[in-house]
């Protein structure tokens, strides 16, 4: 199978659509952004004509043109009436959670992408997927691993993968590249009148959050730093009461 999965939906999914794909039928498939609708569909559908539901002249266009068309966006078809699906294979993609009984009418098989929140086997392995890019991306030879802390699937793949290539690229940052960073910060952001004050807390709230979380007592991080425990408590008091 094409996609990296591990759902039993999602495979019985693409079996269907694989068995259809060449007989007179319409299908909806629907669900969240970015659960991977639309590159299921494309590995199934390259010959299909793929127009987007925002203009329906161009649908109608595109099923006169052809018997195989894909329609993206179906969510913004604006008249359902005008379309007509007899004698087509018809594959509409849609973002909507629910489905109406319009348009349980209108299709021969309708099919729901759970989103990466019910596929918790799916998200490791996307997770996978996206470090082992980010690393050819940012020319990384050794191993990475995330922090489950640090992934991100509120937007689905969309987020999943932004997260993972963030966390990639931080983990791997020299002394070099932080001065670049802070550098740019600081060029573009260079007024005031009491600019070392404002951002001192940039340092010290991430010397200190990191320090906290590695050695887990005050104690042991004032000896670390070097710094009176009354000294260090004032300023956790006065930097991590808000992390960044």
């Amino acid at each position: 199978m094409y996609i990296i999965s591990q759902s039993e939906t999602i495979s019985r999914i693409y079996q269907s659509l694989e068995n259809t794909k060449d007989l007179l039928v319409s299908s909806l498939i629907y669900g969240e952004a970015h659960v991977g609708k639309k590159s299921m569909v494309s590995k199934l559908y390259k010959e299909s004509i793929w127009v987007s539901g925002e203009n329906l002249k161009d649908i109608q266009k595109a099923l006169n043109e052809s018997s195989y068309v894909v329609i993206t966006n179906f969510e913004k078809v604006t008249d359902l009436d005008f379309l007509d699906f007899e004698n087509s294979n018809i594959v509409a993609i849609c973002n909507s959670k629910t489905i109406s009984s319009r348009l349980e009418d209108k299709f021969a098989f309708i099919y729901h992408i759970p989103s990466l929140r019910e596929r918790e086997d799916d998200v490791k392995l996307f997770s996978k997927e996206y470090i082992e890019e980010a690393k050819k991306i940012y020319n990384i030879d050794k191993e990475v691993e995330i922090d489950s802390s640090d992934i991100d699937i509120s937007k689905n793949l969309k987020s999943l993968k932004s997260s993972i290539y963030k966390s990639v690229l931080l983990k791997n940052l020299d002394k070099s590249d932080i001065y670049k960073i802070l550098y740019n910060y600081f060029y573009n952001n260079y007024e005031g009148s009491n600019i070392y004050k404002e951002h001192l807390e940039i340092f010290e709230k991430a010397l200190l959050s990191a320090g906290l979380d590695i050695y887990k007592s005050q104690l042991k991080l004032s000896d670390v730093l070097g710094i009176n425990r009354n000294t260090l408590r004032k300023k956790i008091n006065e930097q991590l009461w808000n992390r960044l």
